[in-house]
């Protein structure tokens, strides 16, 4: 039979082990998700890796899961300014289903082509060709149901995050963690 002070001396042993893996462990509360890391190209079929070949250390990614969402992320591009606006990095970033061939990829790439007619637009949309809600789990986003406007840095972390729509309160935001500087 265990004795007062043996429960006592584990249970003190246990609580001491788990502060000292809490304590080792890095946290950044500012770090809402990860984006994850894969190898895409843009409409233009430019290579890109994601996230440490965005274009530059804080970028605005606009993320969409379903067709219909397109007017919700063009929201964000008028609200913001962002064809004309040089300051801000930004990608728009269809998340899709991914077919599973390259036969099925490229017939996807065609339609985007299609509806994405402009130059510019196209060197700004990286499709991602992955499983939308482990996609969306790893980025700490809470569902494919809605756009998200994300401020992404190079190393994948999702630093702010905004669902929806366009609003300048929303955009104000995320333009401050855009500006921001990490020390």
């Amino acid at each position: 039979m265990m004795s007062t002070v043996s429960y006592l001396g584990g249970w003190l042993g246990a609580t001491g082990l788990a502060v000292a893996f809490a304590l080792a462990s890095p946290t950044d509360s500012s770090v809402m998700g990860h984006l994850p890391a894969f190898m895409s190209q843009t409409l233009m079929r430019q290579p890109l890796a994601v996230p440490d070949g965005l274009p530059s250390d804080r970028t605005l990614a606009l993320i969409t899961f379903k067709r219909g969402q397109r007017d919700q992320a063009d929201s964000w591009i008028r609200g913001l300014n962002l064809q004309n606006d040089a300051s801000i990095a930004w990608v728009r970033m269809p998340v899709i289903k991914d077919p599973g061939t390259l036969t099925g990829r490229s017939a996807v790439e065609d339609k985007l082509l299609r509806h994405y007619p402009t130059d510019t637009e196209r060197a700004n949309l990286v499709p991602v060709f992955t499983d939308r809600a482990n996609f969306a789990r790893s980025a700490g986003l809470n569902s494919t149901e809605q756009v998200y406007a994300v401020v992404i840095n190079r190393q994948g972390e999702v630093l702010a995050r905004m669902g929806g729509q366009y609003d300048p309160d929303k955009a104000r935001t995320l333009r401050e963690t855009l500006l921001a500087q990490s020390f």
